[in-house]
């Protein structure tokens, strides 16, 4: 049933719906967890719509539909659409409803807008429904109609967990769930669910393999007052962390049994839940005479800020990672000029083996963009063995990668020119550079957050009539998530919440231009918010680089750079030249050299 033609499994769909008496199905991108990344069992939009992005929900109608998504999968969908019959509804287009507003003028009085509970958050699900009633409508949260109609549904991934150790593993796992019950009790709260997987990795200094690039595992974590119940298939758990876990008391439990234990819950529990993070089904036995005490998950912000010794470590992977890039993007360059047929397939190969040869390596962060010339411009674009496109001796190439290591977690973007270059490109090129070292050098005061620096890093493109479509930076976890909350850096969004930026948190700096047909840019780095200094008007914070590789000068045009702005990159080199020298030898430290000479 896999080469089932997507038409043929909408039509499976609504067969299924109008047997049930459902109006319309919503299939977001999510699992019980609320992941950004998903098993395979829960890839129902991709199943039924042939969409492959990371990021988009479909809404099935008895005759039509479609397929919502943001700026950097516009030109993807759209060719992955194509045939299916489900048209791209472009988000933050003018004209473009949303898909709950769109879904509220197609149904009406008595109908029935079905969304698996496993796959939305009490959050979505409390909104949706108001929505819905204002028009008559109602929705049902326990039927699972995608589940109905797909045949050979994957199940649960089954990848053994294992213990993040120390030295990297570098605050006690009692410490952080002390931490947590310290909140619960100011909260006024008995008992705290916790479904987010990387939280709950962090927590219990577990790492596991249940999702692609993201080193978690699937669980769900219920904190009471003395103990802790670990939701999870057992036979993950080998014997001396369930021995470790049990010392710490916590105690573990069928996966499946999560939503019975919290049915179970005393009549007087007061119960802290993130309604963001928690999916509706987790929640729908839960006895009416619990309180529930809705705030963030204490966890995530506490996850958010390194520790300094979390730090040294993240630095040392960032030398280590920087020296790997380094050889793998000498090895693109010189077989290129000695006539080796490569692709963006290659690239991808000639990185990840770079990597896998660095100590601590576990794996990658996310799946390789390797984008040449007007591929470079799907900012989310991935080589496959269907569709690739061969390199030459010109032009730009982008790179975007990560690693996962047992010290930190990677992700960099960096622009190849590998021959010669048009002065549009180096223009632009330049442009953005401009941005990001706008913004890499920013002091802002204590509770700024990222929506009020993202200017910082557009400023350049603006100033050109150019912008783009995707935020500034995201959070990064550590030896987790590549993507990670709460606070990020994006234009402000009304409603949204403001997250201040603090301390040990880690965030990419990514500014980037797209034309489509021609080429993309992006040049990104992460950094980690310090304390620059104080002064009457309060603390003040500032950037500190942490990604460690040069940018090639070949593809910038120097004239575009302020003095300052040239200080700037001749410093990042010289600190680059002198972190990763000692780590190459022969011709790679040649490459290095050369780079990172003044511009």
């Amino acid at each position: 049933m896999t080469d089932t033609p997507i038409p043929a499994r909408l039509q499976t769909l609504r067969a299924a719906m109008a047997h049930a008496g459902i109006a319309a199905v919503v299939v977001p991108t999510a699992d019980p967890h609320l992941s950004e990344y998903l098993p395979p069992r829960w890839q129902a939009r991709e199943w039924f719509s042939g969409f492959t992005g990371s990021s988009g929900t479909l809404v099935v109608t008895a005759s039509g539909g479609g397929v919502w998504t943001d700026s950097r999968y516009f030109s993807q969908a759209e060719a992955e659409l194509a045939g299916s019959g489900l048209p791209l509804m472009k988000l933050n287009v003018a004209h473009t409803p949303e898909h709950v507003g769109w879904l509220a003028g197609q149904v009406g009085a008595g109908d029935t807008v079905a969304v698996a509970g496993d796959s939305l958050s009490l959050a979505g699900a409390e909104g949706l429904a108001k929505r819905l009633a204002a028009v008559g409508a109602t929705l049902r949260t326990d039927l699972d109609l995608p589940a109905v109609a797909w045949p050979e549904r994957p199940g649960r991934p089954d990848a053994p967990v294992f213990a993040h150790r120390p030295p990297f593993a570098a605050v006690d796992r009692a410490d952080k769930f002390r931490h947590v019950r310290t909140a619960m009790r100011r909260a006024g709260a008995t008992h705290h669910v916790v479904s987010s997987l990387d939280d709950i990795a962090w927590l219990t200094n577990l790492r596991g393999g249940d999702v692609d690039y993201n080193p978690v595992f699937l669980a769900h974590l219920l904190i009471a007052e003395e103990r802790a119940t670990l939701f999870i298939d057992a036979a993950k758990v080998p014997a001396d962390v369930k021995a470790a876990l049990a010392a710490d008391g916590i105690a573990l439990a069928d996966y499946a049994t999560a939503a019975s234990a919290l049915a179970a819950l005393p009549e007087d529990a007061v119960l802290l839940i993130d309604p963001a993070r928690v999916v509706v089904a987790l929640l729908e036995g839960l006895p009416s005479s619990v309180r529930q005490v809705r705030a963030a998950a204490p966890s995530t912000a506490q996850k958010a800020r390194k520790t300094p010794e979390e730090l040294d470590h993240i630095r040392d992977v960032m030398r280590r990672d920087g020296a790997a890039l380094a050889r793998a993007f000498r090895r693109i360059e010189t077989g290129l000029l000695a006539g080796e047929p490569l692709t963006e397939l290659d690239v991808d190969t000639i990185v990840r083996e770079a990597r896998a040869m660095q100590a601590g390596f576990v794996g990658e962060s996310f799946s390789t963009i390797a984008g040449y010339q007007a591929n470079g411009a799907l900012p989310h674009y991935r080589a496959t063995e269907a569709q690739f496109s061969p390199l030459a001796a010109k032009g730009l190439l982008l790179i975007d990668s990560g690693g996962q290591y047992l010290g930190g977690t990677t992700d960099i973007t960096r622009v190849l020119a590998l021959g010669p270059v048009t002065d549009e490109q180096r223009r632009d090129s330049t442009l953005v550079l401009k941005g990001m070292i706008g913004l890499s050098r920013a002091r802002f005061p204590k509770g700024a957050s990222g929506p009020q620096l993202d200017a910082l890093a557009r400023a350049p493109l603006w100033a050109a009539g150019m912008d783009f479509g995707h935020g500034t930076g995201h959070g990064v976890g550590y030896f987790l998530n590549v993507h990670e909350g709460p606070h990020g850096i994006r234009p402000p969004v009304a409603g949204g919440a403001l997250v201040p930026l603090e301390t040990g948190m880690i965030t990419s700096i990514e500014p980037g231009l797209y034309k489509p047909g021609r080429h993309g840019i992006r040049h990104e780095n992460l950094a980690v918010v310090t304390q620059a200094d104080s002064t009457e008007f309060g603390d003040f914070f500032a950037f500190e680089t942490l990604t460690l590789c040069p940018f090639d000068r070949r593809g910038l045009e120097p004239r575009l750079l302020e003095p300052s702005e040239r200080a700037w990159l001749d410093d990042y080199h010289a600190t680059v030249r002198a972190a990763l020298s000692p780590l190459l030898e022969g011709e790679d430290r040649a490459w290095l050299e050369w780079h990172c000479a003044p511009v």
